[in-house]
Order: structure tokens, then sequence, then C-alpha cells
């Protein structure tokens, strides 16, 4: 940090700064982790200045031996942890990814169905303010009450609207994809099923949840998620996909470049390939495991306390605390715990009768956690602490009036940051974080 504290002390405070809040806090948002220190050494290299439009073996640019080689490595890598038949590396993040893929196998204005945002969806899977919805015609499918997916509505979706892609895949579903059953109403009408495992990718790349590869078409992944690797992302065509159209690898490449981005970020590049050989080893199994059950930690001691979950659980990385009963305080207990040294966000629940702005639920994660080597001992510990926070401010219920919120939420900032209750357990897990490194800090 030498130069960097010489050239730019501000931007360095702030970094030295946010190592500090990292590691003198618990990390519990599932969409969010440490890399490994070889994957920062990879990140922060010099392969940041070069441009690379193209492909291995095909660019636009001279100079781009070594970097063929990085990149060539990463998509071996991938090929071979996930078991597909072709892989790109290049997408800038998620969201672009999944773009990619509409632009590869669809026209404009052709009928699409994903999860509903709300339910537990994301935003590019046809979401109203999404441009996935601006330019195709979605048709989201829903959760029942019990916070499984509505296999039967998305059959009627498929009988009257025949979308031509099918998402399964989402961002705040806490429980195993049903990937055959997604399979059998696509191929009923033909459709591309596409499965996006951005938060399970690296518990599908472990075998602790099962891979979507024999049943899908296409799957896309950030890299960034339980995959503990660099701000990415990677679109896989498998060998069902390839049956279905010899093309689609070729369209999928396209569709990235020239059709959405310019050159590659070799750095995130490098550092995806690094992160997929960390994957491929026993001990990111290991890891893996640990993470569900880490998960089932919280799970039970949630339920011991009397929290309502969405599903009553979790087979996965995250939960979804559904805090309506409470008085929907989603929004102000991501706040609270924020002041007591806990990083979550708030979440809609499925059937949500406030707002995205104010929420009921609260999204958890245990796959930084588990980085830091936390096991289910500890996961009572962070229980405990959630619990009492909850019980804290169950009294700041969110007022009806819509145009009393923004008000209320400001008043509720400023008496939850000098609440010496959340201050003292900001100190407990102050105290308690010491013994659990972070890679890098």
């Amino acid at each position: 940090m030498s130069n960097l504290q010489t050239q730019d002390p501000i931007i360095s405070k702030a970094i030295e700064a946010e190592a500090k809040r990292q590691f003198e806090g618990l990390e519990l948002i599932p969409s969010e982790n440490y890399v490994s220190e070889s994957v920062l050494e990879a990140m922060g290299s010099i392969l940041t200045n070069k441009y690379s439009e193209g492909f291995a073996g095909h660019r636009y640019y001279g100079g781009n031996t070594h970097i063929d080689v990085i990149e060539q490595e990463a998509i071996d890598r991938a090929k071979a942890l996930f078991g597909v038949e072709h892989v790109n590396v290049q997408p800038y993040s998620g969201s672009p990814a999944n773009f990619a893929v509409y632009n590869a196998v669809l026209e404009p204005g052709d009928p699409v169905s994903g999860m509903n945002l709300l339910d537990g969806g994301h935003l590019t899977h046809g979401w109203k303010v999404s441009a996935t919805a601006k330019f195709f015609e979605s048709h989201p499918y829903h959760v029942l009450p019990n916070g499984h997916t509505d296999f039967e509505e998305l059959k009627r979706i498929a009988k009257e609207f025949k979308p031509k892609l099918i998402w399964c895949g989402a961002t705040a579903y806490p429980r195993t994809i049903e990937f055959a059953q997604f399979a059998e109403i696509a191929d009923s009408i033909g459709a591309y099923l596409v499965a996006d495992i951005s938060h399970i990718s690296g518990l599908v790349a472990a075998g602790v949840h099962e891979s979507p590869v024999p049943y899908v078409h296409i799957v896309t992944t950030t890299t960034h998620k339980t995959l503990r690797g660099p701000r990415g992302a990677m679109i896989m065509v498998t060998k069902k996909g390839l049956e279905k159209d010899p093309g689609l690898a070729s369209k999928i490449d396209k569709a990235i470049f020239p059709g959405l981005q310019g050159g590659p970020h070799n750095h995130t590049t490098a550092a995806i390939a690094v992160a997929l050989k960390e994957a491929a080893t026993p001990e990111f199994k290991e890891y893996a495991k640990q993470i569900v059950k880490n998960t089932k930690t919280l799970e039970q001691e949630f339920s011991k306390a009397g929290i309502k979950m969405v599903s009553g659980g979790s087979d996965n990385h995250l939960l979804l605390l559904d805090l309506s009963v409470n008085g929907t305080l989603g929004s102000q207990l991501e706040y609270a715990m924020d002041v007591a040294h806990m990083t979550a966000n708030k979440n809609t629940i499925p059937g949500e009768k406030s707002s995205p702005y104010y929420p009921s639920g609260l999204r958890l994660g245990t796959p930084a956690l588990t980085t830091r080597g936390f096991k289910e001992a500890d996961m009572v510990h962070v229980a405990d602490w959630i619990v009492r926070v909850i019980h804290h401010i169950e009294g700041d219920a969110l007022p009806k009036e819509q145009s009393e919120r923004a008000g209320f939420i400001k008043a509720i900032h400023t008496k939850y940051d000098a609440d010496p209750f959340l201050k003292k357990i900001g100190e407990e897990i102050k105290s308690y974080t010491k013994a659990f490194p972070i890679p890098g800090i």
C-alpha cells in the first residue's frame, strides 16, 4: 500500500477502513465472499494493461500470446470442473452474461419465463423494470405458500404462452433447484432451458448441490459468490445445448463479442482461472459442505427462537427471514445489524405486502463466514446475536402510511447509531472475529 498511501491517501484510507470493517464484522450477505491471496494477486496484476478484443487465437490486437494462454486455461478448467462442452469466460458480470444469452437465442419480443423477482428471482430473468422485460415478453412464475417453485403455474405458462426461453435459478431461493422438473416443462414446448447458478455454482462444483448440466442447454454463473473467485461471470453450453443447436456455442460467443462487449478484463480472467483451480481441490469440497452445515445451524437456532423463515429453512447457503410478523423489519434490521458489526441485506419475501425499498425480509448467507473458518459452534453465536437484535428492535415497526416511511427510516438510523445495546453486540463481535483471519488482510 506504500505507493497508494503516498500518491492517493484518500483512496488508501478508504481501502484500509474497508479492510478493518470486513475484519471486525460478520459478512452475512450470501452473494459475497472472500477470495484467496492468489486471486487477489491475479486481480491486481499488470494484465489489466492489455487490450484483447476477440478470443484466444483470434484477436484484433497484437501482443496477446500470454493472454491466450490464460484465457484458454480458464476455459479448460471450467469445462473440466462443470462437465460442459463450451465456456465463455469473458462476461463482465452476471447481468451482462444473462443478457448475452437472450441475444444469442432470441429475437426482440420473444416470450420468456423466469422466477418472479419478489419470489426470489433475479432482475435479469424478466423483471418488469429490467431491460430483459423491455425487449422480451416476460411471463414470470412464482413460488407456492411453502416457498417452493410453483411448477403447476409454470406448466400453465408454458402451455399458454410458449416461452422460447425458461430460466431456472434464483437470487433469494433457499431450496434445492429441481432441474429435472424444469427440463420436463421446457422440453415439452421446445424452449431453451437456462440455469443461472450464480449463487450455487460453488456448491455445484463441489457436488453439494445437483448439477444442472444434464438437464439444461445453457448455464450462466457469476464467479464471486460460492465459487469464491473475482467479480466476473461465465456462460457455459452443455452437450444437450449443442444437440438442440449445433451452432449454440458460436452464437453465445458472438453475443458477447462483438454483440455486447469490447475487450475482456484480462486480470479478471486470470483470477477466474485461479479460483477454478482452487475449486477443483478436496479442500474446496469440504468448504462447500461446511457452508451448508453452517446454514443448517442458523436454521435450527432461528427455529428454536421462533424466527420465521421463508420455506421454513434452507438446503443451500442462504436463509430468508420473514419479518412480516415482527412489523416489516427488513430495512430496520439491516441497519441495526450494521451498527452491531453484522452485514446482511433487506429483501422482499414471497407475497410481499410492502415495497422493495422497505421489505419484510432479510437475506442471510454463510459462504463468507465459512471461508473465515466458522463452524457450527460459531454459527450458534451468530444466530444468537441476530436474534437479540431482532427482539431489541421489534417495536420499530414500519409505518403503514407510505408518506411517513422515509422520515421514519432516517430517524431510526439516528436512533440506532447511538444505541448502546447494538454497540455492545458490535464489541462482542469485534472481539470474536479476531480469531478468524481474512485472506489479504
